[in-house]
Order: structure tokens, then sequence, then C-alpha cells
């Protein structure tokens, strides 16, 4: 998720982020994964707390990692890129951390599993923002020219990654290889000899299922050495798109050594009414027998703003019966959670719930072009929406 211009989809931390063990102790084993789990990204909330944000739980200040474990959240996910230089730079003034680097997701993991939850690794193999609207290639590899030197690359990048994870007691349950990746990887501004992983334009599904592959090797050859059996999820933004890509992936492409089918589901941008989600979540099941979650999720409490950056979901967020209030969200959230477990589906994780105002900054803004969309009110205090957690579904 994320693109302003297109929506389709060493770090340190001086807010309240205590909990359990600090420095490098070592970190409670995480309790086995449930049948069907509750995720939440929480990419941004080191670098919110860094600046000047602040998480409430009946209006006291409470660690953000202990209030999304306390109120259900099974696993919390997180997103990698290879150099984000820029997250630092949007700052005024010298040696500032980057976010979403290595260090800032080794800190968030270590924290998420100290307060019991199990974590998903989104690997964006890009400098910035991966999703469907741009596939940008890390600067790093923009002078690789064959597709044997790019395998290597994305093989010996993700494996030292999780070894590195791995080492420290904090390899994850799940691993993303790619993010929203409709049409590919690393292909939207890839120079002339850049080789070809556009799905979309031109017959390179071998190509892509090829750095596919190496990604996926890499995540089971770490897996094969680790107490924690990882699982291996492929995502797509939108249900629409799910049939076509894993179709053409999962012959042409050759890639079927994964455990997931993870998908996007936004309602301003998919054309799939929220009762017909168990219906493809079913379909999906049927048709490749993989496991089947949505791993980006979201829906509005309010209409209201709070800060000078532009909110991303308005009115046509909105589905009839589910009106921009904390009921309307929990209403809506429970409904999806239940469509997805009739289904078949496995879990649910919703993007950027904690993403509040405060003073951080990326590339469009400050503050927080989400705001609408958390489980937190204006005030950084926990609300009703996110009840649809631990909601007693077995009783309905």
């Amino acid at each position: 998720m994320f693109s302003l211009l297109a929506c389709q989809g060493d770090s340190s931390t001086n807010g309240d982020n205590s909990g359990g063990d600090g420095g490098n102790g070592s970190t409670p084993p995480v309790e086995e994964r449930p049948e069907f789990v509750m995720g939440a990204d929480l990419s941004y909330v080191n670098q919110i707390l860094d600046h000047g944000g602040a998480y409430r739980d009946s209006g006291a200040v409470e660690n953000p990692y202990k209030i999304f474990s306390d109120y259900g959240a099974d696993v919390a996910r997180f997103r990698l890129w290879h150099n984000p230089e820029w997250t630092a730079t949007v700052y005024e003034g010298e040696n500032n951390p980057m976010y979403s680097d290595l260090s800032d997701v080794t800190e968030a993991i270590r924290e998420s599993k100290k307060n019991g939850m199990a974590v998903t690794l989104d690997f964006h193999y890009s400098d910035t923002w991966a999703d469907p609207s741009q596939q940008n290639v890390p600067e790093a590899w923009r002078d690789i020219t064959s597709l044997d030197a790019l395998n290597d690359a994305v093989y010996d990048y993700t494996r030292e990654t999780l070894e590195h994870l791995n080492s420290e007691g904090l390899m994850p349950e799940y691993v993303q290889i790619g993010n929203e990746i409709n049409c590919g990887l690393m292909y939207s501004d890839a120079p002339q000899d850049f080789p070809a992983l556009n799905v979309c334009d031109g017959d390179n599904w071998s190509n892509a299922g090829e750095v596919i592959n190496s990604g996926m090797q890499a995540v089971r050859d770490v897996a094969s050495g680790s107490d924690v059996d990882t699982k291996i999820i492929l995502h797509i933004a939108q249900p629409e798109n799910v049939k076509w890509w894993f179709d053409n992936m999962t012959t042409t492409g050759n890639v079927t050594n994964f455990d997931i089918i993870g998908f996007s589901y936004y309602t301003p941008w998919s054309d799939v009414p929220l009762n017909q989600i168990s219906d493809h979540v079913s379909d999906f099941r049927n048709a490749f027998n993989k496991e089947v979650m949505i791993v980006e999720a979201a829906y509005p409490w309010t209409m209201d703003y709070v800060d000078d950056y532009n909110n991303q979901f308005g009115e046509n967020a909105l589905v009839d019966g589910y009106p921009a209030t904390k009921e309307g969200q929990r209403d809506f959230m429970i409904n999806l959670t239940k469509e997805i477990m009739n289904g078949g589906g496995t879990g649910l994780m919703y993007w950027e719930p904690a993403w509040i105002t405060s003073n951080m900054k990326d590339k469009w803004g400050t503050g927080s072009s989400w705001e609408n969309n958390t489980l937190f009110d204006f005030e950084g205090n926990v609300h009703m929406g996110i009840e649809y957690m631990d909601y007693d579904y077995e009783s309905d």
C-alpha cells in the first residue's frame, strides 16, 4: 500500500516504547500461530514515536505494540526498504535515522515479539514504496544487466537479512516476497539493460518468476536452520487481480513454493462487494491449494481531519450500511473478517492502523494521510474500531 499519486495499494525510538526486556536480551518465544490470525501493519510506529506522536489507552500513554497485542493482534507486519536514505533527508539537520531500513525493522520486530506477536516481514525490493503504481529498482542494483546477477542479488540480500534477524532471535513467522506485485517487481524506472520483469508489458512471467523463486529459496534456506517455521506470502492488490496473476505465475512463471496467497482489499479501488469476498477467498483456495489472507485492508472511522496532510480515503471509500464512524468501522471490519473466515481464509492484516498525526514526515506531507482510517482517535486514544480483533466470531 501507499501511493499518493496512484493509490491502488540506525533507528531510535524516543517515545514510550518499553515493553519486556530492553536492549539485546533474550526474546520470549511467540505463541504458536492461531488458526486465524489478526494482523496490523505497524511500519510507521517507531517514526511516529520519534517525532512527537503518543499512543494512549483510556487516556494513559502506553506502548503501542502492547496496545495491539492486548486488543487481539497476533501478527505485526513491517515493510523493509533496501536503502531508504530519503526517510532521513526529509528532516532538517544531520544524523537523522532512516526508517523501514533493516535497523528500524529489527527494533520493531523485537518490540513486537516482546509483546507476544508474531511478525510478517514485507520485502519491497526497492528503496521506496512498491505498489501497483511503482516498483522502483534499488539504487544499488541499477547497474545489473543479467537475470542471473539479479537473481543472485535478490537471494543474497534476502538471505543476509533473514540470517541477521534469525541470529537475533527475531526470525519472522511470515515473509512477503514483494509488495502488491501485480505487474511484477523492479520495472517502473528500470534502466534499458536491466532484466525485464514487467508481466503486464510483454511476456516476462518467466523472468519475474525466477526473481521471486530466488527470494523464496533464500527464505527456505534460512528457515531450515531456524526454530521458526516461516511461511511465504505472495501479495497482489485487489481480489479481482488475484486469479489472473496466480494462474500465470504458477504456470509460465513456475512459482509454486509459496504458502499463502495474500491480497489487498481497499473499497475505493476494488469492484468486489464486501459480501462477495468469501466467494473469492474460497475460489482462490480451491484453485491453488494454498492458504489465503487479506494482508492489507482499512476502513474510515471519520471524514474529518486534524492536520494539513490530505487524507487518502474520502466518501468513495464508504460502503452502504457502514458509516464513517467508530462503530461503522468496527462493523465493517467484523463483517470483512467473517467473509474471510467463511471462505476458509486464515488471516486479516490492517494496514497502518497506528498512522496517527504527528510531526512525522514523508515525501508528500507532515502528519498523516491515513488519520481517518486508524484505530485511534485524534488524541491518540485507541477506540472501539479495534474491537473487531477480539470479537467472538465463534458465537455468531
